[in-house]
């Protein structure tokens, strides 16, 4: 039985699909299990509810894969209430808090443990599952509640009352796809305008539609095929070019790839009853005689539109027609108040208007002055610019009143007219009382959008983040920064960076959503000045770019009349097309990390568009996260920069060329950007005919390792051209690095002095201070030490070191080599000394660099893993003699 306050999946729940995946325990499993869940709910048409669940997997599967380092089973299941997704992960040690027992569930600032704090805020219902070898999370996201029943109804009329149709209705099925050309054509549509389906299936459906084009009326026929529905007539032309009236419905839809269609129902005008959606009609039941619908349903018209673009424009339409006007316009509050920005016009230039802003209070004085209140202007050319959003439209004159909720400004309602004096205070108190009615239902529709737009937000966020993380690549930060801004949050996208304070900011990136801009656009940006790098946050209007490429199309198109002093260029359509990707608004945003400007962002639209506020704050967000993205990058590029360097002035500039004597080295740095490990080697000449040779290892790994390595290097060939024995310089070596006090590090070294000889032969004079031992191949393929081992630097400080003369023969290979090729292991097996000379015994008749290869070989194959220490393989051979 379960306790009380447990969630746990009834019997009764009907599941009606499911989707499961694993992903493994590397950070990319993160991005993986988001996009398989969206792609999960979308399929099954869970819109509504795709942002909280990819919000509450990714933190659920990165505490999975992440903090707890197992791979993690994420569920979904479908049931007819909602979705249940489900993450798993093999840690079933760790213990979950409780709310109400006194324990926290955690910051949301925490690195790690999240999870269940949004799954309490996100949540409908959620809950925690323990067996001995897992534990899951899962959550219940329900689907918001939709209401049902009859939307319109009419009483029983008497059968000659009921509206007259053809003996055959026919509905012609019209199928048009994203660019207006016909895919689907049915049988009633061949019978009611008289083409067939092969006669007009790819042929844009606008080459038949006669479309009305009333004054005031903004919408074409192309642009009302994209809208999400649309209800009225017009004629389409049958065989004989008459012109047969239709009434339509259209509705758009997307198929499972995604990709936008439009569905067109047609019947003969007179038949409109078959598909015009009835308009609500008064009440006069016994508890409602004689009281009319909701004054907002009147104004509005049923059924309501259920988003707010569409409430928007559906209101726009209305209050146009009550006054009788050639256009209208709304325009909606910012949260403070200060700013109305353009939301819906009709019988204006829409696409040039929409998210425009307008002060609410205007710089002059007068009636005019202040969107909160009614106004009426009898004349716009009288009072030039009194509306600006008005100006160049041809509209002479307007009534605007204010939208208010509570007493708050939310919004401004007007209608014009190409007439002066058409309105009074009569239609300003008209459009009042409608804007009356139809603020609350506008205000709650805002607010769920901006709700909508807050949930996909986080989303986006949190993906970026996520994307930003996994690079410390300089580049493609840049690259990313402008990737994850185009196009959803901007047309095209500048970056600038900005090296030091000195510095001026610098063009570092440029993208445009039509690739083909992006040239254009880059040397449009290079020919003026950069923005200034201001540090207070926020964006901040930036007209340069337009400005420029205003200019230049204008030299442009002189040039193209003869008007102007240079010849016309081949390159008219780019500038053009330029200047219309930069024409709108652009933005410039401060890249600040750790108290400094180091860049740009830069976001622009094409000719005559605005951006949302809410883009605007978001792409805000972004900026603060991809600064210190970059920051960090920069950062890393720096040390990584500094430390290889470093790392190379520990090993030797290259090797010198030995007569008579073949050698060649292998090195290997274990760990990812390093160049250098803790193991180094050298070769050098002493004086004439002499040269010195070492191989060692230095205890331990970071900068002290590197002082040390350092040390020996330099120490062992300033030593040597001292005229120093081996003994002698070792002791000396090893005094030094006593000296460096609780930095020493002990060291193991083989140490040797190279003599080519006259007849062929080489000799050596080798001391072996704790290092694996040389070893020896001889013609006959025998293999053997080439010293003795002796005590090890950088421990004792009283050493008696002694050096030992080793002769190679032609033929002979003398091997070399750190503990990383010895030591390398495959669970408890080791390849040990043994297993050196095995391989070693291979390489009979191989040059000094085949010897190496095969050794590194042989090494790698041991093990299946990477190699998680140093090596190096230092190989001398003294060639046969040539015979001819």
């Amino acid at each position: 039985m379960a306790e009380p306050g447990v969630e746990t999946r009834t019997r009764s729940t009907v599941i009606t699909a499911r989707a499961a995946a694993t992903f493994d325990p590397v950070g990319r499993s993160v991005a993986a299990a988001r996009a398989f869940v969206r792609d999960t709910l979308q399929g099954w048409g869970y819109t509504d509810v795709v942002d909280d669940a990819v919000v509450l997997t990714s933190e659920l599967v990165t505490n999975a894969v992440i903090h707890a380092g197992t791979a993690a089973d994420v569920l979904c299941l479908r049931t007819e209430e909602g979705v249940r997704v489900e993450v798993a992960d093999r840690y079933p040690e760790r213990e979950v808090p409780i709310q109400g027992t006194g324990r926290s569930l955690g910051s949301p600032d925490r690195e790690n443990g999240r999870g269940l704090l949004l799954c309490a805020a996100l949540a409908s219902r959620w809950g925690v599952e323990y067996s001995p070898t897992r534990k899951q999370v899962w959550f219940q996201l329900d689907l918001p509640e939709r209401p049902v029943g009859t939307r319109s109804a009419g009483p029983v009329l008497p059968v000659d009352l009921l509206p007259v149709a053809d003996e055959r209705v026919r509905v012609a099925v019209v199928q048009v796809d994203r660019g207006g050309t016909v895919a689907a054509w049915n049988q009633d549509a061949e019978h009611l305008f008289g083409h067939t389906a092969d006669q007009v299936v790819g042929k844009p459906l606008g080459d038949l539609a006669a479309w009305p084009h009333t004054p005031g009326t903004g919408t074409g026929f192309a642009e009302a095929l994209r809208l999400s529905r649309w209800e009225g007539s017009y004629g389409l032309r049958g065989t004989d070019g008459r012109v047969i009236p239709v009434y339509a419905s259209h509705l758009r839809v997307r198929d499972t790839d995604g990709e936008p269609s439009t569905v067109c129902l047609l019947v003969r005008d007179y038949e409109r009853a078959v598909l015009q959606s009835p308009a609500r009609t008064p009440v006069t039941d016994s508890g409602t005689e004689g009281r009319s619908t909701d004054p907002f349903e009147v104004f509005i018209g049923s059924p309501a539109p259920d988003d707010l673009d569409g409430l928007l424009q559906r209101t726009v339409e209305r209050a146009r027609d009550m006054l009788d006007g050639d256009a209208a316009f709304l325009l909606l509050a910012t949260d403070d108040e200060t700013e109305l920005e353009v939301r819906a016009t009709t019988g204006l230039p829409s696409a040039r208007q929409r998210f425009a802003r307008v002060p609410v209070e205007a710089a002059g004085t007068g009636r005019y002055s202040s969107a909160r209140m009614p106004a009426v202007h009898e004349d716009l050319g009288a009072v030039p610019g009194a509306v600006p959003l008005l100006g160049g439209t041809g509209m002479r004159s307007v009534v605007t009143v204010p939208l208010k909720v509570e007493g708050r400004l939310t919004g401004s309602l007007g209608v014009a007219a190409e007439a002066p004096g058409r309105y009074s205070n009569e239609e300003a108190l008209r459009l009042q009382f409608a804007a009356d009615r139809i603020a609350l239902a506008v205000e709650s529709a805002r607010l769920g959008e901006l709700e909508r737009l807050r949930r996909g937000s986080l989303s986006f966020l949190v993906e970026a983040s996520d994307l930003l993380a996994g690079t410390l690549d300089r580049d493609q930060t840049l690259a990313l920064m402008a990737q994850m801004t185009v196009p959803t949050l901007a047309t095209w996208c500048a970056v600038y960076t900005i090296a030091d304070q000195s510095s001026e900011p610098f063009l570092s990136y440029v993208l445009h959503e039509d690739e083909e801009r992006i040239d254009g656009l880059k040397a449009l940006l290079s020919k003026i000045p950069p923005p200034e790098p201001v540090p207070s946050p926020g964006a901040r209007i930036w007209t340069s770019p337009g400005d420029a490429a205003h200019q230049s199309a204008l030299r442009t198109s002189m040039r193209e009349l003869g008007l102007g002093s240079t010849p016309l260029s081949s390159g008219i359509g780019t500038t053009l097309a330029t200047a219309a990707a930069v024409g709108g608004e652009t933005v410039v945003l401060p890249l600040v990390a750790r108290n400094r400007v180091i860049g740009m962002l830069t976001l622009g639209k094409p000719s005559e568009d605005h951006f949302r506020q809410e883009i605007l704050e978001l792409a805000e967000d972004l900026s603060r996260r991809a600064a210190l993205a970059l920051d960090n990058a920069r950062l890393y590029s720096e040390r990584t920069a500094i430390s290889q360097s470093l790392q190379r002035s520990l090993l030797p500039p290259g090797l010198p060329q030995v007569p008579g004597v073949e050698v060649d080295v292998i090195y290997r740095a274990a760990g990812e950007g390093n160049e250098v490990g803790g193991d180094f080697y050298d070769l050098f000449p002493i004086r004439d005919n002499a040269y010195g040779f070492a191989i060692g290892d230095v205890c331990g790994t970071g900068p002290e390792a590197a002082a040390v390595t350092g040390l020996a290097r330099h120490a062992l060939r300033l030593l040597a051209r001292e005229g120093f024995s081996g003994p002698a310089v070792l002791e000396r070596l090893n005094a030094a690095i006593l000296d460096e006090g609780a930095r020493s590090r002990f060291l193991t070294l083989l140490y040797g002095e190279l003599w080519p000889q006259e007849d062929g032969s080489a000799v050596l004079k080798v001391v072996c201070a704790g290092h694996p031992l040389p070893l020896r191949l001889r013609q006959d393929g025998t293999v053997q030490p080439a010293a003795e081992p002796q005590p090890l630097l950088g421990v004792m400080e009283d050493l008696e070191l002694y050096e030992e003369t080793v002769t190679l023969d032609p033929g002979d290979v003398l091997l070399c080599v750190t503990d990383g090729v010895t030591e390398r292991r495959e669970g408890t097996r080791m390849l040990g000394d043994d297993g050196l000379a095995e391989v070693l015994t291979t390489c009979t008749g191989l040059t000094a660099g085949a010897v190496a290869a095969r050794v590194l070989r042989a090494v790698e194959r041991f093990a299946a893993e990477p190699a998680s220490d140093d090596m190096a393989i230092l190989a001398m051979r003294v060639p046969e003699p040539h015979t001819d």
